[in-house]
């Protein structure tokens, strides 16, 4: 005897691939010639073997992971997350890339764009030393600032 299972029902794309639900932040389609890189990017986008692998796949299946970018404060966009997607997306001849737009300050945009990468295995040990760094400086004056606060 069969059992009878109840339907699951997705509220949105963002739901059902898994995106990290933002306090009502969805995923919005951005212009590739409106967003730039994160400024002191400590992590190199290398035009390599691996990068041509995520162009085609890109073609194929679209980008699956929306990238993550801050509003520049002149209409345009930062990359905290996602260089080497939007690297990718230029390469496989995308206008647009799905993205998550959330506003944060210098510290917290520093400390987003370090966790998202310092993982990666092929990154050099001096991207990932200079990415902690980075981040430990943003650590320490959030820290500083809510002492003195």
């Amino acid at each position: 005897m069969a059992v009878k299972r109840e339907k699951v029902h997705f509220a949105s794309v963002d739901e059902l691939l898994g995106a990290p639900a933002l306090t009502g932040e969805g995923t919005e389609e951005i212009k590739l010639e409106d967003i730039h890189s994160f400024k002191n990017h400590p992590f190199k986008v290398v035009g390599d073997e691996k990068m041509a692998d995520l162009a085609s796949s890109i073609t194929v299946n679209g980008i699956l992971t929306p990238v993550l970018l801050r509003p520049d404060g002149k209409g345009k966009y930062e990359t905290i997350s996602g260089h080497r997607r939007i690297h990718a997306a230029c390469m496989a001849g995308l206008k647009v890339v799905p993205a998550v737009v959330r506003e944060m300050d210098d510290d917290e945009a520093v400390i987003a764009m370090v966790d998202s990468n310092v993982q990666r295995e092929e990154i050099l040990p001096s991207e990932r030393a200079g990415s902690l760094k980075m981040k430990m400086q943003s650590l320490f004056v959030r820290t500083l600032t809510s002492i003195l606060c």
